[in-house]
């Protein structure tokens, strides 16, 4: 018997008066999505972000940026 999967779009993002007072953060964690922008900015890695923040996963980071990227196509065309 073959089963039809269904894929659900877990949000990546999420902000919530309650978790750091609607700060953005990376779904099911603390951490705010412009920590992972200020280790950037400072030349650090992606590597380096997650080794600090290990309850954020490559997977958080990928389809943020991946996320971040189409939506700034989009507005530009």
């Amino acid at each position: 018997m073959r089963r039809n999967l269904v894929f659900v779009k877990r949000p990546i993002i999420i902000s919530d008066p309650d978790i750091l007072g609607g700060t953005p953060v990376f779904h099911g964690t603390r951490v705010p999505v412009q920590t992972l922008f200020d280790y950037l900015e400072a030349g650090d890695t992606i590597d380096d972000f997650l080794e600090g923040f290990p309850s954020v996963t490559r997977e958080h980071v990928i389809a943020f940026l991946e996320e971040a990227k189409n939506r700034l196509i989009e507005s530009a065309t």
